[in-house]
């Protein structure tokens, strides 16, 4: 009897140290795993919070190695205002100063939707489409900047010489 427990016992042990956090877990950790990226959690001894960064590794999703994030030259921020008492981070980044740092990002009002950010290339083919119902300003702020093409090469359009 007691050869047939041990392994057992090692069995269970072995999968609960292998096992990384759910999305629940996480977020109870005030850790949101669809955003995450692993190099976020290298930073965070920097504000005094490295108690925090086994926990952060155990939420996060690991950064691109070496590869440039994707650019899109459009985007289409679209959401009902209907929707706006459910998604109040949404609502504030649309009626801040925000989306005018990004010439190229439209915002489109659409009856009954969730909000979602559509990524065109530059010719206006659809590309990829977003759910952005979780993300608060900053990280819509952050996707912008960081998958859209910035806009100040067009001469016409910046009037920059």
């Amino acid at each position: 009897m007691y050869s047939l427990t041990v392994p057992i016992i090692l069995t269970i042990s072995f999968e609960m140290i292998i096992a990384e956090f759910s999305s629940d877990d996480c977020w109870s950790l005030a850790f949101n795993k669809a955003n995450l990226l692993c190099s976020s959690c290298e930073q965070l001894p920097k504000f005094d919070l490295g108690f925090l960064k086994d926990h952060c590794k155990e939420c996060c999703s690991p950064d691109e190695n070496g590869q440039e994030n994707k650019k899109y030259a459009k985007a289409v921020l679209e959401v009902c205002t209907c929707k706006f008492g459910a998604y109040p981070q949404i609502q504030a980044f649309i009626k801040s100063d925000r989306p005018a740092k990004f010439s190229n990002l439209q915002i489109k009002y659409v009856r009954g939707l969730d909000p979602i950010i559509k990524l065109y290339d530059k010719d206006g083919h659809l590309l990829e489409t977003v759910a952005i119902e979780k993300w608060n300003t900053d990280s819509v702020d952050e996707f912008l900047s960081t998958h859209l093409d910035d806009d100040e090469r067009d001469y016409l359009k910046t009037n920059h010489i």
